[in-house]
């Protein structure tokens, strides 16, 4: 499974329609819409192009945070902090996907019906640069701990990615690689092809 989560303010010249549409010709499985200083009705607007664009190859989307406007575009699923699915209602009927940072959360969350949890930042990031990164190892114990799918999050790249998997994820999250790509196509096709080293992957829709 390779996500691409979204962040428009990394993108230069392209357009962030062009982006998704790139990467979804370029077979990406799911997109995560993470645009955190829009309004509702502005996330609502976005989304809705968006969802025109993924139902061509009837790729999900996933909305961060916004429970309100994951239900008015009948998104797949949503993805919440640790802390607002401990605290908030989350009326939803899709997928829910929750940030974690540690075992005990990821633990926590699936006894709490998580759908899955994204967990980060694994590798050394140009968006956490204060923050250590978790490692593999922090891989490997979450898989010992939960049998939710797992998906990474954070320096992912070609070289790394295929470890990722290899140590017990579900697959891989990536933003500033993609976002920032001078051709997308290109680079979403070399992470899946790292990825899936011509090994089958089951990369249906987790649930």
């Amino acid at each position: 499974m390779l996500y691409l989560v979204t962040n428009r303010k990394l993108i230069g010249k392209n357009n962030i329609y062009n982006i998704i549409q790139d990467a979804t010709e370029a077979g990406i499985d799911a997109v995560i819409l993470r645009e955190k200083d829009l309004s509702s009705d502005e996330l609502y607007q976005m989304g809705m192009y968006i969802k025109k664009i993924l139902s061509k190859n009837n790729i999900p989307l996933i909305i961060n945070s916004n429970i309100e406007v994951a239900n008015r575009l009948n998104a797949s699923g949503i993805q919440v902090s640790f802390v607002d699915f401990l605290n908030k209602n989350i009326n939803f009927n899709g997928k829910i996907g929750v940030s974690i940072h540690s075992i005990n959360e990821a633990i926590l969350s699936e006894r709490l019906g998580a759908s899955y949890v994204l967990a980060g930042h694994i590798f050394n990031t140009t968006c956490k640069p204060n923050l250590d990164p978790k490692g593999i190892d922090f891989i490997r114990e979450l898989r010992k701990n939960i049998d939710i799918p797992i998906i990474c999050i954070g320096g992912i790249n070609k070289y790394n990615i295929r470890k990722v998997y290899e140590s017990g994820a579900s697959g891989a999250a990536v933003m500033s690689l993609i976002m920032q790509a001078e051709n997308v196509s290109k680079t979403v096709k070399e992470l899946k092809g790292a990825l899936y080293n011509e090994n089958s992957i089951n990369d249906s829709w987790i649930g």
